[in-house]
Parts: C-alpha cells; sequence; structure tokens
C-alpha cells in the first residue's frame, strides 16, 4: 500500500512538472497541509453522544487558473487522518482524499500581485487505508461536497478555510429498547484549514 502511494504522488508530481513547463501562466502546483475539524450529524432523533476531535491532512494539489476570466480549477491528493468518538466507540482512520473543485480568483489590478481572495467548490471521495474502527458498519468509503473560500498571498501561498458536507452515511446504527428500536444513520461533517505553497 505505502508503494501505491508512492507511485501515485510521484505521477502527480512527474504530471504537474510537464504540465508546468508548458503552460506559462495559469498553472501551478505545489505541497498543501492542515488540520480537520469532525462535526458528526444524524438523521432524525440524536440518540447518541458524539465527541468530535481534531485531525490533520496533507498531501499535493494542482490548479489550472484562466488568465483574465479567473476562473478554472483544481485537485488534490491528499492523506489524511480523522478521528472521532460515538458513545464511548472509537471511529479513527488514515485516508487517501482527492477533492476536485471549481475554482474561482478575484484578480484585482492594483494588488494581484500581493493578495487574490478565491471560492471553491465541488466532490471529494476519501478512500479509508487503516485505522481503528471499533464502531460496526463504518464505511470504507466517504463521498463529500466542499464549499470554501482563501486568499493567495504574492502569488504563491494560498491560506484557505472549507466546509466539507457528507453525502453517503459514515455508519447506520439501530438503537433499540423496550418500546421501540430507531434507526440512525450518521454523516461525517468537518472543517479543513489548509495552507499551500505553489509553484
Amino acid at each position: 500500500m505505502k508503494k501505491i502511494k508512492f507511485s501515485v504522488l510521484a505521477l502527480l508530481l512527474a504530471v504537474c512538472t510537464a504540465f508546468s513547463a508548458q503552460a506559462k501562466t495559469g498553472f501551478s502546483f505545489g505541497p498543501k497541509a492542515g488540520v480537520t475539524f469532525n462535526k458528526l450529524s444524524s438523521s432524525g432523533e440524536k440518540l447518541f453522544h458524539a465527541d468530535n476531535r481534531a485531525g490533520f491532512t496533507g498531501g499535493l494539489t494542482a490548479e489550472y487558473i484562466a488568465p483574465i476570466l479567473g476562473i478554472g480549477a483544481d485537485i488534490s491528493l491528499m492523506y489524511a487522518h480523522q478521528k472521532s468518538n460515538i458513545d464511548g466507540e472509537n471511529i479513527s482512520g488514515n485516508f487517501f482524499e482527492i477533492p476536485l473543485h471549481v475554482k474561482y480568483k478575484l484578480g484585482l489590478p492594483a494588488i494581484e500581485s500581493i493578495v487574490s481572495p478565491y471560492i471553491y467548490t465541488g466532490p471529494s471521495v476519501a478512500f479509508k487505508l487503516s485505522g481503528e474502527d471499533s464502531y460496526a458498519g463504518t464505511k470504507k468509503t466517504q463521498w463529500g461536497w466542499d464549499l470554501g473560500l482563501g486568499v493567495e498571498l504574492i502569488k504563491h501561498l494560498q491560506i484557505g478555510a472549507g466546509y466539507t458536507f457528507g453525502i453517503n452515511k459514515l455508519v447506520n446504527h439501530v438503537y433499540t429498547d423496550a418500546n421501540a428500536g430507531h434507526e440512525v444513520k450518521i454523516k461525517n461533517n468537518y472543517w479543513t484549514l489548509t495552507a499551500a505553497w505553489m509553484f
């Protein structure tokens, strides 16, 4: 598995380098890292106690922004570690995450070389690689939808904040008691704060 992850990252770096040599403007890539803050949500009644915790993420990102128009896209290959606790049962894991975003960068002529705000949105998918999973029924693939904003400084440093809405269920759990049974569908929503250095 480590060899596969290394090969994928090496391939992305090679592709980025090749495109960078051909595209004089608009294309950039670089390392990206940050922290995540989980916020579990459920359908129906809240019948569980969730202890949400911070995790971290890191990897490579690439973007193409059309000159003058300011609109484009970015894609990232990220390692992410997330953890939560539901009713005393641990959920934590290492994920290979691929977010793909439509991105709009606002270039203000007078200060564009110093600061450029941007917004983005798009889907992300995360594949679980390993981790502690004592809570039954945890999904191995998680889909989400990202919304975020940020600022690019001196044409290189990008600082962003985003929120991911969980699309599919993280776990499916049935609570029962003497009178009734309740099915609770738990989704994994989370905040992400990141910094990237673009070349």
